[in-house]
């Protein structure tokens, strides 16, 4: 048992080891989605614009790509 857990009734290692990798994925899986659905819809805003030409379109692909490669680059530091 984990000190924590003491008299805390009958829930074993394994149950307890269990319970936290079903959280921990649960909350993996809830912040997955969170991003994708940010980037879902930043794209949608690209996809739905209506640019004067190539070169309004490939400067808000360029800015999206941007905010990824910053992202990620976030990411890694911390």
């Amino acid at each position: 048992m984990f000190p924590w857990n003491r008299g805390g009734g009958d829930m074993t290692d394994h149950d307890f080891l269990r319970d936290f990798q079903e959280k921990v994925e649960k909350r993996l899986k809830e912040n997955e989605i969170s991003v994708i659905q940010y980037w879902h819809d930043r794209m949608g805003r690209v996809v739905s614009m209506k640019p004067d030409g190539i070169a309004s379109l490939q400067l808000e692909i360029k800015k999206v790509y941007d905010m990824m490669e910053n992202r990620v680059k976030t990411l890694k530091k911390g």
